[in-house]
């Protein structure tokens, strides 16, 4: 029988470089670290702020391929708030109505399989992708750039070219799906005007470059880093939709490897709330992945 349900999709290699703390006490946003600001806002951690702005890309009665690290949070806290029907895939085959019992560290942890909607294997849900029917997908890449190319396989380094893990599933998520999310670090050297190597495809060289090469569908629909949210305009350009509170707009723009484009309303990332905070800190009790 066909599998009724929309869909979503996760695949996080090279989600995140920066360092994850793995302690149970957590410390204040940047902006947070501000003692007037502190009195009159939540405290929260970077990657707890990351976790809900990915969160808030899940609608309601989507499919996520869920990773993880932060995606794996975020999916938790959309259905847990604003997306209960919401569904989670697996690369490893794994199909959830419901997040895992308690925090996972592989997708392959016992407590992703007790419950499962479906146990079934790669194969089967990555040809939810050729048909078309899921939604989004959650991606991390070495390098991001200006029309939403990423790339996971190979940079420039210090001593020359250094090889990275590659595609996994990544490239056919960024083709196949209705549209995908990337999170990373943000610095000039992971936000270049053009990436070293095009491992899962964006926006090409710019706007209609998809449709000439034959992808169906999707494309980037957001960038979620350290500093801001992107997204992307009527020429499959990125530009500067919300940034991070304790974060300016000229710091944002410093440290992006391109001229970036600024929204007319661009504004400050809406912060978490407390059901979010809640969903998170109640899954991941000890902060493993969003401290």
């Amino acid at each position: 029988m066909p599998l009724r349900f929309p869909q979503v999709f996760c695949c996080d290699w090279l989600l995140l470089s920066f360092p994850v703390s793995h302690r149970g006490d957590r410390a204040p946003s940047p902006a947070a670290r501000d003692s007037g600001f502190q009195k009159k806002q939540m405290q929260y951690t970077l990657n707890e702020l990351m976790v809900v702005a990915a969160g808030r890309e899940i609608k309601d009665g989507e499919v996520v391929f869920v990773g993880m690290r932060l995606p794996l949070i975020a999916f938790v806290v959309a259905k847990k708030t604003h997306a209960p029907n919401a569904i989670g895939l697996f690369e490893n085959g794994v199909i959830r109505s419901t997040p895992s019992p308690e925090l996972i560290y592989t997708m392959a942890d016992p407590p992703n399989i007790k419950g499962a909607t479906q146990c079934l294997g790669m194969l089967e849900v990555m040809s939810l992708l050729q048909s078309g029917r899921v939604n989004l997908g959650f991606l991390g890449a070495a390098e991001v750039d200006k029309y939403g190319n990423l790339n996971s396989t190979q940079v420039q380094g210090k001593n020359g070219m250094v090889r990275l893990p590659g595609s996994g599933g990544a490239c056919d998520i960024a083709s196949m799906a209705q549209r995908f999310v990337s999170l990373l670090e943000h610095g000039k050297h992971r936000l270049p005007e053009k990436v070293n190597y095009i491992t899962s495809p964006g926006n090409g060289d710019g706007a209609g470059w998809r449709k000439r090469v034959g992808l169906p569908r999707g494309g980037p629909s957001a960038v979620i880093t350290t500093k801001c949210v992107l997204r992307f305009d009527a020429d499959a350009e990125a530009f500067l939709s919300t940034y991070h509170p304790g974060v300016s707009v000229d710091d944002v723009l410093a440290n992006t490897g391109w001229k970036l484009k600024v929204a007319d309303d661009v504004k400050p990332t809406p912060e978490p709330n407390e059901a979010e905070l809640k969903a998170i800190r109640e899954y991941d009790t000890r902060g493993f992945w969003t401290s």
